[in-house]
């Protein structure tokens, strides 16, 4: 065989894989993890190790914070050749709890998962995440109707919007607002 066809047959070996890990120390294995496959020189056959997140928004106290989000809490995405080495370097890996898979065979992604999880991962806007619920009374905190207070009838995340069911006159109309105009009533 060619050495250019005995390269491809190697690149066709690698596989994604998730492993399971103590939750909270995703981060913490990764860095385990490129710190043994540097030291056991397994650079060769353990690729890449990813902690799937994406971007959101989260508003706290009326204030707009751009945090990352662990998409899987407690697992972490491992590009392999699985060999006896390979595995048994990840699986000894602090942090590391198993691999996912049927029985002790870890089972590797299908080529279409990996592709969303990297597509939701490089997303260009980041999601916002809120604390409301319908039915959910807040009070207005900015624009027209400051100090109104108001029932959260609907939400609409990919605005960033909440409609707010606000009585004046006697009757109750709705008020479409942005997340940050508003806030929970503490109940």
């Amino acid at each position: 065989m060619s050495e250019e066809k005995e390269k491809e047959k190697e690149a066709d070996d690698r596989r994604w894989y998730v492993i399971h890990t103590y939750s909270g120390y995703e981060n913490k294995v990764k860095k385990n993890l490129e710190h043994r496959i540097a030291s056991m020189e397994m650079q060769d056959q353990i690729f890449r190790v990813i902690v799937p997140t994406e971007e959101e928004i989260e508003i706290k106290n009326g204030q707009r914070r751009t945090v990352n989000k662990k998409i899987y809490p407690g697992y972490v995405l491992v590009q392999m050749r699985l060999t006896d080495d390979s595995w048994y370097v990840v699986r000894n890996t602090p942090g590391v709890t198993s691999f996912v898979g049927h029985g002790n065979k870890p089972t590797p992604l299908d080529d279409e998962e990996v592709k969303a999880i990297l597509r939701q991962m490089e997303g260009e806007t980041p999601k916002v995440r809120v604390s409301y619920q319908k039915g959910q009374a807040v009070k207005i905190i900015d624009g027209p109707f400051t100090d109104f207070e108001g029932i959260v009838d609907a939400i609409d995340h990919e605005r960033g919007r909440v409609r707010v069911l606000v009585s004046f006159f006697g009757r109750e109309a709705p008020v479409e607002l942005d997340f940050l105009q508003v806030t929970r009533l503490v109940e």
